[in-house]
């Protein structure tokens, strides 16, 4: 199958979960023998317009990354490329308008994986892209609600969460220096005060917690631990490799997620792959809570009080480091639900 991948920007202009994801899938794809072209601005040196790296041919639609022209570009572009299926990253929001709106001239059918939303993008060409693309795909059901708000079809709209190295944490060591862990990046919507704050309630006891992650409110979360006098208990670990963090993710007993915006907590579901019972402070622009809730080893709460019981509570379950029940988050199953996706978008494709 030839899949075309369309998004301006790809990971080389910086990674974000947006562009990570799908690069993720054309790599997969490609591994799996299936011809991957990506259409984005040009990132590599030269000036040719194709440049090949890790089975990806990407090739170049704009030599400086400006959306209008992506757009006007793009549908020629696309005829070119011959595609099956057209694989649109959401935001910038041309690229996926255009690939939508000119099916009838590189005849294959759209399918938008939409991440979230950013702030720059027009909200218009964000209703349009979610009434006209073929299919659409949400790694939350929480971006579901949202997308169908903009008026996508119930049935167009599908939930693939995220996926992880199940292997890579059958097989990885165990770091037990700690018994806690709050995973993510430190930026405004990290909410990690509730996660200090929470801690903080439950001094008194004996537990060693881990902060993982960087980002401009780091120096923020280390004066709060010091002002609340546990931190000494916590260490700021910083961007560890994947392979680290599912290291300390087997070791500790508990994971926490208190973030106020997340569209999909990865580092969440790593940790409850690893066996640690999850602990989520609800809030209302964050999916977190669906990894959590109605799961034997998962609790909800609403404020550090709250976590702090929810700490005391977690401290009688069986320890474990590795959780079966998430094998299905595997990379390979994720990526069979892509391409059934793929294929029920072909089989309709008489339709276009």
């Amino acid at each position: 199958m030839r899949v075309a991948f369309v998004s301006l920007f790809t990971p080389h202009h910086g990674a974000t979960p947006a562009r990570s994801r799908a690069h993720r899938i054309a790599r997969q794809l490609s591994d799996r023998g299936h011809d991957i072209r990506w259409l984005c601005a040009q990132w590599w040196g030269g000036d040719h317009d194709i440049f090949e790296e890790d089975g990806i041919s990407y090739r170049r639609v704009v030599a400086d990354p400006i959306p209008a022209r992506f757009a006007a570009r793009l549908p020629a572009a696309l005829r070119r490329a011959g595609p099956d299926i057209v694989h649109a990253v959401n935001s910038p929001p041309g690229g996926a308008g255009a690939a939508a709106a000119t099916r009838l001239v590189h005849r294959a059918p759209v399918l938008v994986d939409w991440w979230s939303d950013h702030p720059a993008d027009s909200t218009f060409a964000y209703r349009w892209i979610a009434r006209r693309a073929d299919g659409i795909v949400v790694p939350s059901e929480a971006a579901r609600t949202r997308i169908q708000e903009y008026g996508a079809p119930s049935d167009v709209v599908e939930t693939i969460p995220e996926s992880i190295d199940f292997g890579l944490i059958e097989s990885a060591s165990v770091d037990d220096r700690f018994d806690v862990v709050y995973s993510r990046r430190l930026d405004r919507d990290s909410n990690v005060e509730s996660f200090l704050l929470g801690l903080a309630e439950v001094r008194d006891r004996e537990w060693r917690a881990a902060v993982i992650g960087e980002g401009p409110e780091r120096h923020a979360a280390e004066r709060t631990a010091s002002d609340l006098r546990i931190d000494d208990r916590v260490s700021f670990l910083g961007a560890t490799p994947i392979d680290e963090r599912v290291s300390i993710f087997k070791g500790a007993h508990v994971a926490v997620q208190t973030a106020t915006r997340e569209t999909f907590a990865s580092d969440l579901l790593w940790a409850l792959a690893c066996g640690c019972v999850g602990l989520v402070e609800y809030q209302a622009d964050s999916s977190a809570h669906e990894l959590a809730e109605a799961r034997e080893r998962g609790r909800l709460v609403t404020s550090p009080r709250e976590l702090a019981d929810a700490f005391l509570e977690a401290g009688s379950a069986p320890s474990r480091t590795v959780d079966e029940r998430f094998e299905r988050y595997d990379h390979r199953p994720i990526l069979e639900r892509y391409l059934e996706r793929y294929r029920s978008l072909l089989d309709a494709r008489g339709k276009l």
